[in-house]
């Protein structure tokens, strides 16, 4: 980053201090010497999991998004608890949504992605799980979550995304990111 470009923080006021996210009302000095307001919503991050089945099923969840005021398909993911491992908070947010875990208890690391950097600090972590198996029948959802899993092939998979069915950002760039990591695995054997 040059100083060409860094705004300096005159001052920060906490609007609001919520359950999930925090908002600030930021005032900043731009770079040339005007200043002008920002609103931060700081996010403790997260960590969302790609699984496939032993039978290379993808593994996503249909849940009621209030925010959309619809029904949305997407990975399994969830927030980090402090000083929680993201590999551990990867596997925790699938066996709490989906009843699924790695046999291995490993899940592989793909990227960490800004969801929306235009006012949001929140960083959410791509995992990959494969071959996962069902541990049981119940889930253990948090108690505000009402989710549904779905088993879809990859070709489904695509086809939602292609057709709009699919709309959530992290499912699609997570999608996308378990195929380049299945290509790469391919050629290097």
């Amino acid at each position: 980053m040059t100083m060409k470009q860094k705004e300096i923080t005159v001052n920060s006021t906490l609007i609001h201090k919520g359950k999930i996210i925090d908002l600030y009302k930021e005032n900043v000095r731009l770079p040339n010497g005007k200043e002008t307001i920002r609103e931060i919503v700081r996010h403790k991050g997260a960590c969302a999991v790609l699984a496939t089945t032993e039978n290379d099923e993808i593994i996503l969840i249909q849940q009621y998004r209030k925010s959309l005021d619809k029904v949305i398909y997407e990975v399994p993911a969830g927030g980090i608890e402090s000083g929680e491992d993201l590999a551990v908070c990867a596997m925790r947010e699938l066996e709490e949504e989906t009843a699924y875990r790695p046999k291995d208890n490993n899940v592989i690391h793909l990227a960490g992605l800004c969801t929306t950097p235009g006012f949001s600090d929140e960083m959410i972590h791509i995992f990959y799980a494969k071959n996962v198996v069902r541990t049981s029948e119940k889930r253990d959802c948090d108690e505000d979550e009402f989710i549904e899993v779905l088993l879809l092939s990859e070709a489904e998979v695509l086809e939602w995304i292609s057709t709009g069915k699919i709309i959530d950002a992290k499912t699609v760039c997570a999608f996308f990111l378990y195929q380049q990591y299945k290509t790469d695995n391919l050629v290097q054997g």
